[in-house]
């Protein structure tokens, strides 16, 4: 595969990312050429967004897939999704149809399973999308010990992974490198109101906690 292909950015199959698609039922396709532009793009030093904090994900086994099933939590919609398979609930037969499934569309069972929405990987700018795929990169950690200290196997010397759940340092890392419109209307509006002059001042809340007010003393130019 020759690199000007690797580099070029993949967009979901039309089926799901067109209009037709969505009236269709839910439907998963692996997306292998995501898969390969990732490492190209993030992974491998010579990538034009090469991140270190990335580097765990060389050694790990990693499935890609497109969706246009709508994903809606807590009213918001899901543009995409990380998770480690088998680490969930579920009883010994729900868990050997999901890896037989993972099995029969990536050739064994990834060590995480990132899921795109295609309808909105197929609108979004490359900011966007830049931003999202990183996002879910994220949550795709190496994990560490009671130290802090970044895990690895001792049979293997390989990183040990664990999935990072959704935090503030995930986001401000992501703003870092993308700027806030990538981050949604949401981290726009969080920023803003922030720069902002607090609506609730010291006076306020030293009279509702019963402190004593104390009134800074102006200096007197002599």
């Amino acid at each position: 595969m020759s690199i000007s292909r690797i580099l070029s950015r993949p967009y979901p199959p039309e089926s799901l990312s067109s209009m037709s698609g969505m009236t269709s039922p839910d439907t998963f396709i692996p997306a292998d050429d995501l898969l390969h532009w990732i490492y190209a793009a993030y992974v491998d030093v010579s990538g034009p967004l090469y991140n270190l904090e990335h580097a765990h994900l060389a050694s790990a086994r990693i499935g890609l897939l497109w969706t246009n099933s709508d994903n809606v939590k807590a009213g918001k919609r899901v543009l995409g999704q990380a998770e480690m398979p088998g680490k969930g609930g579920g009883n010994k037969w729900s868990k050997a149809r999901s890896e037989q499934q993972l099995r029969e569309w990536f050739g064994l069972v990834p060590d995480f399973l990132i899921t795109i929405d295609a309808a909105h990987a197929s609108e979004c700018s490359d900011r966007e999308f830049c931003f999202l795929i990183e996002h879910e990169l994220r949550h795709c950690a190496q994990a560490v010990d009671e130290f802090g200290e970044l895990k690895f196997s001792r049979d293997t010397g390989e990183p040990v992974f664990a999935l990072k759940v959704h935090d503030i340092e995930i986001f401000i890392n992501d703003v870092a490198r993308y700027g806030a419109e990538a981050a949604g209307e949401e981290v726009v509006d969080l920023i803003i109101a922030a720069a902002q002059v607090y609506s609730v001042s010291d006076t306020q809340i030293a009279q509702a906690c019963g402190r004593k007010i104390v009134m800074a003393k102006k200096q007197v130019s002599r």
